[in-house]
């Protein structure tokens, strides 16, 4: 059976929020903040922008919203990559604590504003299942919950393997763990939900725009476009895991890393209510880490993660995920596959997301996979110091780089494989 005959490489997102081309308009000649990037980092900082009486123009060098904010998994979660990154809360307690804080103010933030914007993104807060791949992996997930729920109040209960069968229909887990406070949403409706708001009032989308630089100018920046130049008074760049030549300096800081996703046809009801009884996301302790949920209408299975250690087209990573999610869920392996794409995320050598000013410009990025809640957070943490009403307060470190590093991450593939290779064999 061929499970990708029919599959598109479009955004499964796409069907209901889909990219609305938008008429070119006329750049202005000058606005009080230009933002470099139209994902959920960019129109989160438009939103507080305009809200606060500045122009805003957002500058992207494709559709408006064509990047990872449109294709991720729509997984919200503030706590599941502390525990499987296994921090140490013992070796700096102070800086572990503010970054949990920092993971829960995000993800508040991102559901106030949900909430209070009135977005309809079908947000759900599920909860989330992380199952543990090797049986070792159980003993360490425990022993790291309860470490970071003694010392930094993460919410969260074991799940014995006897007990699997509560959360997920599958025999490949030895146990996991649940942590309650975690969400699934629709990323195309939350994206479209703040374009929607923030172009209610003064911000100006300039799609098919390619920015080649960006020039200190007196008190002022010139922003060089493949459309002409405009003159602002601060500039957000707000790329990700899209960040390219015109910002050099962050490029250095950040690695691109490519992410697949396949959606699977409409699964028998039946199938559905015993594989995923609970509709919670879920992930595992893999280093190579697969993330997979239901849809929204409970009708189908999302799965992503990096397949290969190397990038390749969507045909191919959709059947290399379609075998992973097949390993998992033996129910769905006749069960064929109607989208598949990928997307960049964007991580950092230190591990986390970074937001501050460099050369007077200011950045946000290098989410390392926990976007959708970050982005939009630090998005308005960006805006907040833009019209000095910062609360959140810059990150004092500067966004760490490599000797010998560019931009081009041609270390990724090796990386992959040895988590691949560990994943496997435990060594």
């Amino acid at each position: 059976m061929n499970v990708m005959e029919n599959a598109r490489t479009t955004p499964f997102w796409w069907k209901e929020a889909p990219r609305q081309p938008l008429s070119s308009v006329d750049l202005p000649s000058k606005v009080d903040v230009a933002i470099v990037g139209s994902g959920y980092t960019g129109m989160s900082a438009a939103l507080t922008l305009s809200r606060a009486g500045r122009s805003v123009l957002v500058l992207e060098s494709g559709d408006i919203g064509h990047g990872a904010s449109t294709r991720n998994g729509g997984q919200v979660g503030a706590d599941y990559k502390t525990v499987l990154d296994r921090f140490k809360v013992n070796q700096d307690n102070a800086k572990q604590q503010a970054a949990h804080a920092q993971r829960w103010a995000s993800y508040d933030y991102l559901t106030h504003l949900i909430e209070s914007e009135g977005i309809h993104c079908q947000f759900e807060n599920v909860g989330r299942f992380v199952g543990a791949f090797k049986p070792q992996d159980y003993d360490m997930m425990a022993r790291d919950l309860e470490s970071a729920r003694a010392n930094l109040g993460v919410e969260g209960y074991p799940v014995s393997r006897g007990e699997v069968h509560n959360e997920l229909g599958t025999e490949r887990y030895h146990g996991g763990i649940v942590l309650p406070r975690e969400g699934a949403l629709h990323p195309g409706l939350l994206h479209q939900g703040m374009v929607d708001r923030a172009t209610a009032g003064d911000t100006t989308l300039a799609p098919q725009t390619t920015v080649r630089g960006v020039e200190k100018s007196g008190s002022e920046f010139k922003v060089e476009t493949t459309r002409g130049t405009v003159t602002a008074r601060n500039v957000l760049i707000a790329t990700n895991g899209y960040t390219r030549g015109a910002t050099p300096a962050l490029r250095r800081g950040v690695i691109p890393v490519g992410s697949y996703m396949i959606a699977t046809n409409e699964v028998d009801p039946a199938v559905m209510a015993r594989i995923m009884p609970k509709g919670r996301v879920n992930s595992d302790s893999r280093k190579v880490v697969f993330y997979y949920r239901a849809s929204h209408d409970r009708r189908r299975v999302l799965i992503g993660g990096r397949v290969v250690s190397g990038d390749v087209d969507e045909h191919l990573s959709g059947q290399r995920l379609h075998t992973v999610l097949a390993d998992i869920f033996p129910d769905l392996a006749g069960v064929g596959v109607s989208h598949s794409w990928m997307g960049f995320v964007a991580y950092t050598f230190d591990h986390k997301a970074h937001h501050g000013v460099r050369d007077g410009i200011h950045y946000a990025m290098g989410y390392c996979g926990g976007g959708v809640h970050q982005a939009t957070y630090f998005g308005h943490c960006a805006a907040q110091h833009i019209i000095g009403e910062g609360k959140a307060g810059i990150d004092p470190s500067a966004l760490p780089t490599r000797p010998f590093y560019w931009g081009t991450p041609w270390f990724v593939p090796l990386a992959v494989m040895r988590y691949k290779i560990t994943d496997r064999w435990g060594i």
